[in-house]
């Protein structure tokens, strides 16, 4: 079974920083598409931040237009923990944050832009207030 395990969030003020881990167990972060989610009070889920990795294991990285430059994706295959960088943190950015992966088979694209067409599975989230 697939299981990813999210794990850093808290409370912060305004202008400060967290890391967030995924740690996945079944599944390989090596390959496919693996990103960030948040749901705030009252919202729906939006994409954060996204990672796909293409034909030639190149990166691409793609990030929602209220955290770019604040936010940084990145991960460790060797560890197979994905992470999310998050600077200048804002009021805003108060949420459950969910890590997300997509299916092995998976050719969806899995840009920012297309939400949660692409994922297949998710963690069960971690919360982020920044007051």
């Amino acid at each position: 079974d697939v299981q990813l395990v999210e794990s850093g969030g808290g409370s912060v003020q305004t202008g400060g920083s967290l890391r967030l881990s995924c740690a996945a167990s079944g599944y390989t972060y090596s390959r496919y598409c693996v990103g960030w989610f948040r749901q705030a009070p009252g919202k729906t889920r939006e994409a954060v931040a996204t990672f796909a990795t293409d034909i030639a294991s190149e990166g691409i990285l793609d990030y929602a237009d209220s955290v770019k430059g604040r936010f940084t994706i990145s991960k460790d295959n060797g560890k197979n923990t994905l992470y999310l960088q998050m600077n200048s943190l804002e009021l805003e950015d108060t949420a459950m944050y969910y890590c997300a992966a997509s299916y092995p088979d998976s050719t969806r694209s899995c840009a920012v832009v297309a939400g949660e067409l692409w994922v297949g599975y998710w963690g069960k989230g971690t919360q982020v207030t920044v007051s």
